[in-house]
């Protein structure tokens, strides 16, 4: 992993940094253009907005107690959702907590003209400076400086909450929800940004004391302080000047202090807000530039913002990079569109992040283990996701693009510079999760393909069917039957000339007519499931085949397929039309012989078991008291998730097999897989998709190895009801 961080920030820090991400623009600056959508009812926006970040926060809560790494939303994400998705997160994140820092130092330029005749740019950039100085010296001087700012923020912050509440005029809120409820809306996804910091913390994790007890607390205790702060001050701000005011100056905060406030009181305040803003910029450059670092450790970034400073143990090169970010943005870009932008993306983090922790708790990675746990789950995470889309709706067309943009942009890093240096062998939490869902209903889909009764097997002879052959047909159809509570058909199919009328050849019993009926004479006698039979008289044997199993609503039709090419087969060229027509399975059995069955091979190809193979090969096993073996090919150096997924399919599958059941995981591909299927069993249950590998293989086998002697093979042609879509999912996720 490289180097770690020193742990040396406690919970006084990390509540300090979280508040100070938080209080800046948000409250001394967007109040003002916020009420101008919404009027009085401003105030419920901010309170809206507060309970719309909970869930988020309470998210992150959690998985920061699980890996307490620096990279905060990013990580998250990445264990979550993949590295694709966690680039897009990463990318956006540090673009917006970059942009936000450019925009609290310029933002703060109204409040520092009322104090002095200075030049805004020279004086941003110099702060800007001076913080990134003090950030590359080390995140505890950070933490320490950031304790010093927010006290004496919240004490001016204290002192306007407490000298305007007895001023407030409750006549200014009448017609509070005259804005409706687009404006109200609106001007929540407006002030959204005003707490997008209470997760910053996250990003440090890898730099708190006791990440398991001031992660928790420090996130929601900064949340719960700030939005208490938020609300009154906003609600002092409407009940003391008029709508008309605030509206209309870019320094809301020193509008309503000048109404309650003495001349010191409101100095106070405007020194508040340039701390609030500097502490803004601040945090920003302290939590975006863990953002580089960590996706450098993943391989997600160029291994140059790894590098850890071993004087300060601190990620100089991605400070320095964030920090060259921050003032290009101050000295040559308007910040205003672009922090619109960021709120944008953040409110889609914020989504993505409350998808990470349902992704989490649905997989299986072993290694998760927060020590919080979000309450109430998942109900928090459902509110915040359907509250990020609703917000999303109001936010404005143009922030949406910007989003776009940064997606689409992270999304071409990553595949020119991620994929193209080999990729990051990992998988989100989310794929496990998708996986495991795939497997429990492809065992649900196997269950009830194994408990279906009243199952009707047909038998498709020819004349031409060898007698050995076609008692082995008979006696696979009869363990099918019999294993689900079903009968037997038994169809001999003769094909006459066109010229030949149908009626004529039907009234004549041919001498191999005579003797079929003989045998199945016998068989059904002897028979302990119904069985029927009978001969089919046609100018087309294909066509009649698939008719007759229309008419009798077969469930399974097997067919003889002797060893060789399809070309070569008893119904030649007529079995791959058979199989695309007809209305049920299709099994083409090679070899097939009961006597001397001990271990039956099932193989995938390429996603669950097909239910049919598996009901198939129980039946089999359990009339000849054979032993199932499962065949799963995981490629190599599987995700510890898709390994323990797969373990836990594998043991419901077995569960539903009354006969003996075998494993076999292997980490190789599927070609590798079928080879030591056919060398370790008698009889090979595949998919009919893979006869051509089957062919290959067969061919290209030592003449003296076991395998190129008489093999039993089963080819299943199952009649999904699974679209192409599902079909393709669980060929990627297995």
């Amino acid at each position: 992993m490289g180097k770690q961080l020193e742990r040396d920030l406690g919970l006084p820090s990390v509540t300090a940094i979280s508040i100070g991400a938080m209080v800046g623009s948000g409250i001394f600056i967007l109040p003002g253009l916020a009420m101008k959508m919404a009027g009085p009812a401003v105030v419920f926006a901010y309170f809206l907005a507060g309970i719309l970040v909970l869930p988020a926060a309470l998210s992150k809560s959690e998985m920061a107690t699980a890996m307490p790494e620096a990279g905060g939303t990013y990580l998250y994400i990445e264990r979550a959702m993949g590295p694709l998705f966690g680039t897009i997160a990463g990318v956006g994140t540090w673009f917006s907590l970059t942009f936000k820092g450019a925009l609290a130092l310029v933002g703060g330029a109204p409040y520092l003209v009322l104090l002095f005749d200075l030049p805004v740019t020279p004086v941003a950039l110099t702060i800007a400076a001076l913080l990134i100085v003090l950030n590359v010296a080390g995140a505890k001087q950070t933490g320490q400086m950031q304790v010093v700012i927010v006290a004496a923020m919240l004490l001016a912050m204290v002192w306007f909450i407490v000298a305007g509440a007895p001023s407030v005029e409750p006549t200014r809120f009448e017609g509070f929800f005259d804005s409706g409820i687009e404006g109200i809306l609106g001007a929540t996804g407006f002030v959204f940004v005003s707490y997008a910091g209470v997760t910053k913390i996250a990003s440090v994790a890898e730099e708190v004391e006791n990440p398991d007890r001031n992660l928790p607390l420090g996130i929601l205790g900064s949340l719960v302080i700030t939005a208490a702060i938020y609300v009154a001050i906003v609600t002092v701000m409407v009940g003391v000047a008029s709508e008309a005011d605030l509206t209309a100056t870019e320094t809301p905060m020193e509008v309503a202090a000048e109404s309650v406030l003495p001349g010191i009181g409101v100095l106070a305040i405007v020194a508040a807000a340039l701390l609030a803003l500097v502490s803004t910029a601040n945090a920003g450059i302290l939590s975006s530039s863990r953002y580089p670092f960590a996706m450098s450790r993943d391989g997600l970034a160029p291994d140059v913002f790894e590098n850890v400073s071993e004087r300060f143990e601190t990620p100089v090169n991605a400070i320095t990079i964030t920090g060259g970010v921050l003032l290009v943005l101050i000295a040559f870009v308007p910040i205003d569109d672009i922090a619109k932008l960021a709120s944008a993306f953040k409110i889609l983090v914020f989504i993505l992040i409350n998808v990470a922790l349902i992704a989490f708790r649905q997989g299986s990675i072993e290694s998760y283990d927060p020590s919080f746990e979000s309450p109430l789950y998942p109900l928090p995470q459902a509110v915040g996701i359907i509250g990020g889309v609703v917000l999303l709706r109001y936010i404005g067309f143009v922030p949406l693009v910007g989003a776009v943009v940064i997606t689409a942009g992270s999304i071409v890093w990553y595949y020119f510079f991620v994929v193209r240096r080999g990729g990051v062998d990992r998988e989100g939490a989310v794929t496990d999760a998708v996986r495991r869902s795939v497997g429990r209903r492809a065992v649900e889909d196997t269950e009830s393909a194994v408990d279906e009764q009243s199952y009707e097997v047909l038998v498709a002879v020819t004349e031409r069917t060898d007698r050995d052959v076609e008692r082995s047909l008979i006696d696979l159809a009869t363990g099918l039957a019999r294993d689900r509570e079903g009968g037997v058909r038994v169809a001999q199919f003769d094909e006459v000339p066109d010229q030949t009328p149908l009626p004529q050849s039907a009234d004549r019993l041919t001498e191999a007519d005579q003797a079929f009926e003989a045998r199945m004479a016998d068989r059904t006698t002897d028979s302990e499931i119904p069985m029927r039979y009978g001969e089919v008289v046609s100018h087309d044997t294909r066509h009649a085949i698939v008719n007759y199993a229309k008419d009798i609503d077969a469930d399974v039709l097997l067919i003889d397929r002797p060893p060789g090419r399809v070309s070569e087969t008893i119904l030649g060229s007529d079995t791959d039309w058979i199989e695309e027509h007809a209305p049920c399975t299709v099994v083409e059995a090679t070899d097939f012989d009961q006597a001397g069955i001990e271990r039956i091979a099932v193989v995938t190809d390429e996603g669950p078991f097909d239910p049919e193979k598996v009901a198939i090969a129980g039946a089999v096993a359990e009339q000849v008291d054979a032993t199932v073996r499962f065949y799963l090919a995981i490629g190599e150096n599987p995700p510890e998730s898709r390994r323990n997924t797969t373990d836990d399919y594998l043991d419901d599958l077995q569960s539903l097999c009354s006969a003996p059941v075998e494993l076999r995981v292997l980490e190789t591909d599927t070609d590798a897989v079928i080879e030591q299927a056919v060398a370790g069993s008698d009889l090979l249950v595949a998919s009919g998709t893979q006869h051509g590998l089957l062919d290959r293989l067969f061919d290209h086998l030592p003449s003296g190895s076991p395998a190129s002697a008489d093999h039993g093979t089963l080819l299943v042609y199952g009649k999904s009801s699974s679209g192409w879509l599902r079909r393709k999912l669980e060929q990627r996720l297995f």
